[in-house]
């Protein structure tokens, strides 16, 4: 069982806040607040003149006839005289004095301040200074906020690089994106959608990150669902790594009977007429009847004779359906048999078997008109005849007649009551070496087999090559898959036994190993 989750994350979309003021408040006027204000401290300065005037007259005596006239009036009056007394200029003239005395020291405070505080409120100043001293109105800063924190902060987009400006924009993963370069890291458009997965710093719209990390089953095409815990939970075959939803185990979907890979929906196994599934690479080199098996039967036989193994007697071999070997392997007394399904069979007891005689032809995705033949096997030795399973690709149905001539050759040689263990695995050595041989062969040379020390994990070329000059990549892919259903086998004879054996031929060799269980019975430590 395997899980992957996806992470979210979520976004929205804003509009930046940037202070832009366009047409600047005017908060003064130059001429006529100013002059107010004063005229309002002359009108002050007067009444203070007068209070003087009189505190100092009270205090000599009786009052005189000396007095000015303005003050002639009732004591407790003062008059103030009119501000045009004080001084014989025009008002328009002594307001723009006034006016640009105060544009004067503005300029003076300006220069004296840092680049970009052109504007300043003196308490103890009576008039508002302009900035940079324009004498324009719309000229002048509003006095609650300074110019410089009108600017807006700069934004770049983490798409493109560019200023975002005063548009739309999106804030994500501690940076800023124009709406249009937020874009999915698989299909390259934006990311519209609220919600979004991220993997690493890379955004991925859901649908998209769910095309990349989350399984689709290989069968089906859809996505592998959860189970009742949440977990994605799928099946995988060891070798081809197919994954598949658990369903397909029991919903009758089709399996190849050679390398044991699902049907999927979009491509058609073909079918035999025994009921068993084969794949299109498997059918491309399946051999489905006796008469073109025969050429790898006698490659099989030279391959033993160049390991000084050689088979004397003529076995008889046939290719047969399922029924007519299930039924040998009931008439059948000696031997031990690879369940649920035998694939070969290594006979000793006189039995009539159909064979097949001719070929199926293809049709509709299944294999049709095949022509059989019953045939009485007598016996003449130790060993009847080789029965394999049709309909096989080559290099399966030559590791199985690798298996099965292992076997006669003990029962020849005199070999007599070996558990299975150790004939099971024995022979699962031979079968693995041949294929080896094969899926490590040169096609343009022959070179034969070598009977040193080594193992089946380091055997020499085949001495047979098919009849188009080399197997192809495909063929080559399923002779590792035959290789390594022996080496993985959980059987205890057939993949127990080949373990043990595999170490007994890799450490004493294949000869000492058969001497040593000729013997014993059993394989040297």
């Amino acid at each position: 069982m395997d899980s992957s989750s996806s992470s979210s994350s979520s976004s929205s979309y804003g509009v930046a806040h940037v202070s832009h003021i366009s047409n600047p408040c005017i908060f003064g006027e130059a001429g006529s607040s100013s002059s107010s204000t004063y005229r309002d401290k002359k009108w002050n300065l007067m009444k203070w003149v007068g209070k003087l005037f009189k505190s100092g007259s009270s205090g000599g005596g009786a009052r005189t006839n000396h007095h000015p006239p303005q003050f002639q009036e009732d004591e407790n009056m003062v008059f103030p005289l009119h501000p045009s007394s004080l001084d014989d200029r025009s008002r328009g003239a002594r307001d723009k004095e006034e006016f640009d005395r105060a544009m004067s020291l503005s300029r003076a405070d300006d220069r004296r301040r840092p680049h970009g505080y052109g504007w300043s409120m003196d308490n103890n100043s009576d008039f508002p200074r302009p900035f940079h001293g324009g004498l324009n109105p719309p000229s002048f800063i509003p006095p609650y906020e300074p110019s410089y924190q009108f600017r807006r902060r700069q934004r770049i987009c983490g798409g493109c690089n560019r200023d975002i400006g005063m548009g739309n924009y999106l804030g994500c993963m501690g940076t800023f994106f124009h709406p249009e370069c937020f874009c999915c890291h698989s299909c390259r458009y934006p990311i519209t959608e609220h919600e979004f997965s991220l993997s690493g710093t890379k955004p991925y719209h859901k649908i998209c990150f769910k095309e990349l990390t989350h399984p689709k089953c290989e069968v089906c095409h859809h996505f592998i669902p959860t189970n009742d815990a949440g977990l994605i939970e799928y099946r995988c075959h060891p070798f081809w790594n197919q994954k598949y939803c658990p369903s397909h185990e029991y919903d009758k979907t089709a399996r190849c009977c050679s390398c044991e890979r699902l049907e999927s929906w979009d491509v058609r196994y073909y079918t035999l007429e025994d009921g068993r599934s084969l794949c299109l690479e498997c059918m491309e080199t399946a051999i489905t009847d006796t008469g073109d098996c025969q050429p790898l039967y006698h490659s099989i036989r030279d391959y033993y004779e160049g390991m000084y193994m050689k088979l004397e007697q003529q076995i008889p071999m046939l290719l047969v359906q399922r029924e007519a070997l299930n039924d040998a392997i009931v008439g059948e007394k000696n031997g031990y048999h690879h369940m649920p399904e035998t694939r070969g069979l290594c006979l000793s007891e006189e039995q009539t078997v159909t064979s097949v005689l001719k070929r199926p032809r293809l049709g509709a995705h299944r294999l049709v008109g095949m022509r059989t033949q019953p045939r009485k096997l007598t016996r003449k030795c130790e060993v009847t005849a080789i029965l394999v399973l049709y309909g096989l690709p080559r290099l399966l149905t030559g590791a199985i007649l690798a298996h099965e001539l292992m076997h006669g050759w003990l029962r020849l040689k005199g070999y007599r009551n070996l558990n299975p263990e150790v004939e099971e695995g024995i022979c699962q050595v031979l079968s693995y070496m041949w294929l080896e041989s094969e899926v490590l062969s040169d096609p343009l040379s022959r070179n034969v087999p070598s009977t040193s020390s080594s193992g089946a994990t380091s055997s020499s070329s085949s001495s047979f090559s098919n009849k188009k000059g080399g197997k192809s990549n495909v063929e080559k892919k399923l002779g590792e898959f035959f290789k390594h259903q022996i080496a993985h086998d959980a059987s205890p004879a057939y993949g127990g036994g080949f373990r043990a054996a595999n170490a007994a031929v890799s450490k004493y060799g294949l000869h000492r190993t058969l001497d040593h269980i000729r013997y014993t019975g059993t394989f040297p430590l």
